[in-house]
């Protein structure tokens, strides 16, 4: 491995070189378009065979990826904020189409009013659309995601198409130190897609065709069941990945779970703010977890029933607004975990971060001060907080 400095942009855009990508179909966007635009220097220059396609609009960019993707071609592309939300009709043709993209998303706060920084309310608005959903911490984490998005994307009991997500300008545009693999390596762990159906001419077969209610049912419950399929096929993956890289992957990272008495639980860059904070606390005598789920879809059940089911007090921390619910994405499928394992740990739901504002360390140890009030006394106040708006 070499040791390099990347930021969040251009090390997915490397990643994606080395996994020999035939097609990438994309529209610039802020704070994506370095991922995109970094790769068509490597088009430019001849570091790969790609086939760049330049289209007119987010919308156009998925459903080229889709038709090359039926082809048997392997395809990544790129977006954030307002192009996700326009590629949305797509992204349901993508999953169901059972279309291996891969696709980064810097996440980025929807319009109006415009803001182009960074919180989770695109994929948000996107999460139950088929697709493998996947956050990353740091420039390392999103770098090696791709690779490994790539083979789980692809394998047959999966066909599913794979987002990665990094949170806008504070990762895609931050330079960190990454260990990157050698282009041979990620070749030998990342060979040559092979498809059993393609679009072939001289072989035609039909895709896509009008599926009335005698049939189309069957069809979302193939989808429910390849992603139920995701954990086993992840497992196999990871574990070759580590071999070749040395890093641990799966489906949430757990920080000091064996121990705690109050658990954290965040997705994105924003965990390890928490996990320091929650060190230097554990430090002086507290218990706390952090809790990061790498995979948001599908949602981790399991392996976030065992870390928390020994806890006695849980913030969720989302950092998008479901309008009008009783909580947001995050912490509403928490609550539903608990409710099908069995427990009624308490609860508070913690909004934060939205349109890019930064969350302070004094306020995750706030929030920590009051998970360890509810801890004690079983009662929560104030289900539902707004972190960090000014009076």
């Amino acid at each position: 491995m070499v040791r390099v400095g990347f930021s969040g942009d251009e090390a997915i855009a490397y990643a994606v070189k080395q996994c020999d990508v035939d097609v990438v179909a994309a529209y610039p966007i802020t704070p994506q378009t370095i991922i995109v635009e970094k790769f068509s220097e490597y088009v430019y220059n001849g570091e790969v065979q790609t086939e760049f396609v330049c289209v007119e609009s987010e919308h156009s960019a998925m459903s080229a990826c889709i038709g090359a993707s039926l082809t048997g071609a392997r395809v990544f592309t790129a977006t954030a904020s307002q192009g996700l939300a326009l590629m949305h009709e797509m992204l349901y043709i993508a999953s169901s189409l059972r279309c291996p993209i891969i696709m980064g998303v810097v996440n980025r706060a929807l319009s109006a009013p415009i803001n182009i920084h960074g919180d989770h309310s695109d994929m948000m608005g996107s999460r139950d659309c088929g697709w493998i959903q996947i956050y990353a911490e740091n420039v390392q984490e999103a770098y090696d995601w791709v690779i490994i998005a790539f083979k789980l994307s692809e394998n047959t009991d999966v066909l599913l198409p794979s987002s990665i997500n990094i949170d806008g300008f504070i990762l895609s545009h931050s330079i960190e130190g990454i260990n990157v693999l050698g282009d041979g390596d990620v070749k030998s762990f990342l060979p040559l897609r092979t498809v059993k159906y393609r679009i072939d001419p001289d072989n035609p077969i039909t895709i896509g065709a009008l599926a009335l209610p005698d049939y189309y049912y069957e069809f979302k419950v193939q989808q429910e069941d390849a992603l139920r399929k995701v954990p086993s096929v992840l497992e196999g993956v990871v574990a070759e990945y580590e071999e070749l890289s040395g890093r641990k992957y799966g489906m949430i990272h757990a920080y000091n779970v064996e121990d705690a008495e109050i658990a954290l639980i965040c997705l994105g860059s924003t965990a390890g703010t928490a996990r320091a904070i929650a060190r230097r606390l554990n430090e002086e005598g507290k218990r706390i977890a952090v809790i990061k789920p790498w995979v948001y879809r599908p949602f981790p059940e399991k392996e976030i029933s065992e870390a928390i089911k020994d806890v006695k007090a849980i913030a969720v921390l989302d950092r998008a607004c479901s309008f009008g619910a009783p909580f947001s994405a995050l912490a509403s499928d928490i609550i539903t975990t608990q409710f099908k394992y069995g427990m009624n740990i308490p609860t508070i739901n913690c909004v934060y971060g939205l349109g890019g504002r930064d969350i302070t360390p004094l306020e995750i140890k706030g929030i920590y001060e009051e998970l360890e009030k509810i801890a004690k006394t079983g009662k929560v106040e104030e289900h539902v907080k707004f972190v960090g708006v000014r009076e």
